[in-house]
């Protein structure tokens, strides 16, 4: 079968999971086409052997001191209409000159709307269709975001895979409200992690810690050195190639880029990251608690947080009123919890398996009508 994946480019986790997948497809003999932008078209260069396109953004995301700021994202998507029908014929050439079976479209939605088109099966990857944050979670605009999202999921998409567990232990539980006429459409399929997660053997050496470089965290990362430094029991890695970070030390170490981050995350004894859904499981596969340092105004991390909180797995901070005594204390109370074993969820909702199931499905029903 030939594949074409379509994959967002705003951050790394879109890229992170579909080309985990892509490849696991390309081991049983499938043809793997990618189409990506911007960050996600480097990572995937980087990941795969395969074809690759460039496209077009969809959407733009943006922000102020690193938070995420709706009124500039809304100035910067004023082209969206354009943007959109730039996507939907990019991705349509795609598809008609690689002779495509089937359209995976993480979290790309002219791209869904291409495949639509040309009577192509569309499997939709995404982990969010209800949008809140921690700074305004019943704002009127993002319940009505939430409806148009909604309404695509409901019309374009043949199925719709949650990288997640089904409830009650959905880590991105609270951004989802699912009507009653698609719940068969959505299907929580497990997390999507690269087998090499089950070399790793865990231990409790150091606090692993990445949650992004973004101007407003400097200071953040500046109240763990401090931390670390008057510790004796504590070993902070950073894993940032952020510029401007607080000076290396005996207990507060820059590690940079590293490609695989398994090996880091299972010798942590705890973790302290940024909320998003694929770091998130990491922690969680290797038993990790996790304290979360959260942009007040994203509207999906603060969900993800409280999530966590309430299957205590760990803590979660607002970033913008982090102060050392908090971020000390909340770390020490990160380290004292113990999550509890997830990994009978990990076996049976295996993300890899349980979606190549379904793509496989969709494959056979297309030679079955060719």
């Amino acid at each position: 079968m030939n594949i074409l994946f379509v994959i967002c480019g705003e951050g790394f986790g879109h890229a992170s999971r579909s080309t985990k997948l892509a490849r696991h497809l390309q081991k049983r003999g499938h043809k793997i086409v990618i189409a990506a932008y911007d960050k996600s078209l480097e990572f995937v260069k980087k990941q795969i052997d395969c074809k690759i396109y460039e496209t077009c953004r969809e959407v733009t995301l943006e922000g102020d001191g690193g938070y995420f700021d709706l009124k500039k994202t809304i100035s910067s998507s004023a082209g969206i209409p354009k943007a959109l029908a730039k996507s939907f014929f990019s991705v349509r050439k795609i598809i008609q000159d690689e002779n495509i079976d089937l359209v995976v479209a993480d979290t790309m939605f002219a791209a869904g709307a291409a495949a639509k088109s040309l009577k192509k099966p569309v499997v939709f990857i995404t982990n969010q269709n209800y949008f809140s944050s921690l700074a305004h979670p019943d704002a009127i605009y993002w319940k009505e975001f939430g409806k148009i999202i909604s309404g695509y999921h409901s019309r374009v998409p043949d199925v719709v895979l949650v990288p997640d567990f089904p409830e009650p232990d959905a880590l991105c539980g609270y951004n989802f409200r699912i009507a009653d006429k698609d719940k068969d459409k959505f299907k929580f399929i497990g997390p999507i992690l690269d087998p090499s997660i089950y070399n790793e053997t865990p231990s409790k050496e150091i606090v692993f810690t990445s949650f992004g470089g973004e101007p407003y965290k400097m200071p953040l990362y500046q109240m763990l050195k401090e931390i670390a430094d008057e510790s004796e029991d504590m070993i902070i890695n950073v894993y940032s190639p952020a510029e401007h970070l607080p000076e290396e030390s005996e207990h507060f170490r820059i590690i940079g880029y590293k490609e695989n981050l398994y090996p880091e995350m299972a010798k942590a004894k705890a973790a302290i990251i940024h909320g998003g859904l694929t770091t998130l499981h990491e922690a969680l596969f290797f038993g990790k608690p996790v304290l979360l340092i959260i942009d007040p105004y994203h509207p999906e991390q603060g969900n993800n947080g409280r999530k966590v909180q309430d299957m205590n797995c760990g803590v979660m901070l607002a970033g913008n009123a982090v102060t050392k005594e908090s971020m000390e204390e909340a770390l020490r109370k990160c380290l004292s919890m113990q999550p509890k074993d997830m990994q009978g969820l990990y076996k049976e909702y295996c993300g890899l398996e349980r979606a190549t199931e379904i793509i496989e499905g969709f494959g056979k029903q297309v030679l079955s009508e060719s």
